[in-house]
């Protein structure tokens, strides 16, 4: 782990053989500060992180850094001084490191910390598919390599710092997944991560409220190959059936590696089987070889994210019978669980987060099983100017597969409009406002040998459907 005089050197660039103080860890969450943590107070959108040092130092962090003094009572070395010096300084702790900006240094400090560590990196971005993405790339690597990612979805402009803060001396690989808001937010994350190879999944509507257009959308994903250096240090790794991200070859100086099941790659999917909950399987081909592989991963849109993290694993020097291997045996944490119910339904809580492209990908899934198929979808938000067309998008798909349509929020009205317009009984729609109204329709409606999916967008608190469906409210 680091010491004080790392942070003072990352912030002021300045050594201070004096500052010797190990630091046991970073949190932002006062709640999780421990013996010899350093406490970072960050001002969000609920609450300020200053509002909390007291708590922090309580539980045993020895620093806080922060950009606003809150209390005499607390010791301060203010690092925005550039005539500082630390001789003969006193550094009784709890001690407060006072910058101009809390989040800015935090990011300044893991850039720092990632040069000190020669990791090879992977950025995994795109609008759907990240995150299992980054799990089996991680998994697959694992095999060779002493391998960092970040743990769930922390791929933001602080979830990504505080996992490089976590590197090692033992680490090999760093594999990161990284979000996307607005334009040049993935450009910050990859001026503090310096990725070497970059993958892109596809570019849909998901956040189209707040950075606009796809193609807003699609030029602020572009910036991780925009930011990758030259081959064949750098390597492009683009999904060529999505035409954004294959239009993306012309913006990186890296080399560019293809991966694709429709339009002719590098690396190819075919003769995908699926295997209802069992996984699935499919050839992939490679220099003129075909393999044979099965994962675990559900539904035939996975074969994706084989190929993807394969593309990586190739890249990162792994043999054919390894990566084979790695992906038969991976124990992907999945953001989709499924369960039994205690009447007899087969359950897919897919309650994280819901964009018209996963909805129709878990819809596909869902048309993969055995049973009366049921759907319960909620509202799916942050897709500004393709709201409407999105909502209509799922409902004309979803009335191919269900057999029942359970819909929550005004917005999955719409979806409501499309099935019907697709042919789709209006008998067997239900549409509630609400989560809480919705359970009890699917308590009632849910019957044994049924497969249901529950999908919906985070705030639309789908998980107490799931949760009424599983026994536990």
């Amino acid at each position: 782990m680091f010491n004080l005089k790392d942070i003072v050197q990352a912030l002021t660039q300045k050594q201070s053989p004096l500052l010797d103080l190990p630091i046991s860890s970073v949190v932002i969450d006062s709640r999780q500060a421990s013996s010899g943590s350093l406490f970072i107070a960050l001002r969000g959108e609920q609450t300020d992180g200053h509002r909390y040092i007291q708590n922090a130092f309580d539980n045993g962090a020895v620093l806080a850094l922060v950009h606003k003094q809150v209390s005499d009572k607390h010791q301060t070395l203010d690092l925005r001084q550039s005539d500082i010096t630390y001789e003969g300084i006193n550094t009784d702790l709890p001690l407060c490191l006072l910058v101009e900006d809390s989040l800015q240094a935090l990011q300044n400090f893991a850039a720092y910390w990632r040069a000190e560590h020669p990791v090879r990196t992977i950025g995994i971005t795109g609008s759907v598919g990240k995150t299992t993405t980054k799990e089996l790339t991680a998994s697959l690597l694992s095999q060779k390599f002493n391998v960092l990612k970040n743990p769930g979805n922390r791929n933001n402009e602080i979830g990504l710092p505080l996992t490089l803060l976590e590197l090692e001396d033992c680490h090999e690989v760093a594999v990161l997944e990284m979000g996307f808001y607005v334009p040049g937010e993935i450009r910050t994350l990859c001026e503090i991560a310096k990725p070497q190879i970059g993958v892109l999944t596809n570019i849909g509507t998901v956040h189209a409220e707040r950075a606009g257009s796809k193609e807003i959308i699609a030029k602020g994903k572009a910036e991780l190959v925009e930011m990758l250096p030259p081959g064949p240090e750098g390597v492009a790794i683009l999904n060529m059936d999505d035409a954004y991200v294959r239009a993306m070859a012309a913006d990186t100086r890296a080399d560019v590696f293809t991966y694709g099941i429709e339009q002719k790659a590098d690396l190819m999917a075919a003769e995908i089987e699926v295997h209802g909950l069992n996984g699935i399987s499919c050839n992939l081909t490679f220099q003129g070889q075909t393999h044979r592989v099965h994962s675990p991963l559900l539904g035939a849109f996975s074969a994706y994210t084989i190929l993807r993290a394969a593309a990586v694993a190739l890249k990162e020097g792994l043999d054919w019978e390894t990566i084979e291997a790695g992906i038969a045996a991976s124990q992907v944490d999945l953001r989709m669980r499924q369960f039994s119910s205690p009447v007899g339904a087969v359950i897919l809580d897919d309650t994280y987060n819901a964009s018209p492209a996963s909805t129709t990908a878990a819809l596909k899934l869902l048309g993969d099983l055995e049973g009366r198929k049921i759907a319960i979808l909620g509202d799916m938000l942050e897709l500004g100017q393709y709201e409407r067309s999105g909502h209509y998008e799922v409902g004309k798909f979803a009335a191919k597969i269900a057999d029942v349509l359970i819909l929550v929020g005004e917005r999955s009205k719409t979806i409501a409009e499309a099935a019907i317009e697709g042919g789709f009984s209006e008998e067997h729609i239900h549409w509630h406002p609400n989560a809480m109204d919705a359970r009890e329709t699917a308590l009632k409606v849910v019957k044994s040998g049924d497969v249901v999916l529950v999908k919906g967008s985070n705030s639309m608190r789908m998980d107490q459907i799931t949760a009424a469906l599983e026994g536990k409210s």
